[in-house]
């Protein structure tokens, strides 16, 4: 059976090939935010305290759903009630029992945020995390990232070529760094885009608003490529 012959992975005199790599940066507006709720109860005996802590966390649930499509998501995380035991006397003794509950809830009206955090550190023994303010994960930002590092690509390589007096003729490889796997010409590197941003929360003692200033993000595309290209005029 024949096989037709693979090309080969290097250039040659008649077919030169270059590598490029293309990278994209943009500064874009969040689309959501999350913000930890913990709900916290402490009782004498523990159905006392567990009786605090299922008020409370009804509540904070109550409000947060009462905000309608604002919120995208809302779920319970970690559940705790912990027997505190005296520091003095004798044997197990049980001084009192802590519970918390923390909620997490993800929002994309930010109007509503501010209210919606400023209403839940009113609560009883309740605080506010947050917020995080973050791109979605099919967010059209990252694809235009990407688009943009394969332009960027494009045209390094058309640069490089034009200053040889040559053309660009075919694409050979494009691949997002860090995919290429071992014995890459090019160090891996987490590879397509990515997002990362960051902001503290706010607080106040006056039961008004929090005026809520969202963080940008930055999103990073990086894509590695190559072309082959005519002779050069050297």
């Amino acid at each position: 059976m024949t096989t037709s012959p693979q090309p080969a992975p290097y250039g040659t005199p008649e077919v030169p090939r270059v590598a490029v790599r293309g990278e994209a940066r943009l500064e874009v507006d969040p689309e959501i935010a999350r913000i930890g709720i913990s709900v916290s109860a402490r009782g004498t005996d523990r159905r006392s305290a567990l009786d605090d802590l299922t008020r409370r966390n009804a509540a904070v649930l109550d409000l947060v759903k009462s905000y309608g499509e604002a919120v995208e998501k809302l779920s319970t995380g970690a559940f705790v009630i912990t027997p505190q035991l005296t520091h003095k006397g004798r044997g197990e003794r049980i001084r009192a029992h802590h519970g918390r509950v923390r909620v997490g809830a993800t929002l994309s009206d930010f109007t509503a945020l501010g209210e919606l955090v400023t209403r839940l550190g009113d609560l009883e023994l309740t605080s506010v995390d947050g917020p995080w303010w973050a791109l979605r994960p099919d967010s059209p930002a990252h694809r235009d990232a990407r688009q943009q590092a394969v332009r960027e690509a494009v045209q390094r390589a058309r640069e490089y070529a034009g200053a040889l007096g040559a053309d660009l003729t075919a694409l050979v490889e494009l691949a997002d760094e860090g995919a290429e796997g071992p014995g890459a010409s090019m160090p891996p590197a987490p590879g397509g885009a990515r997002t990362r941003g960051y902001a503290g929360g706010a607080g106040g003692d006056e039961p008004q608003a929090l005026d809520l200033e969202p963080q940008r993000q930055t999103v990073y595309a990086r894509v590695n490529a190559r072309f082959t290209m005519s002779p050069p005029q050297l």
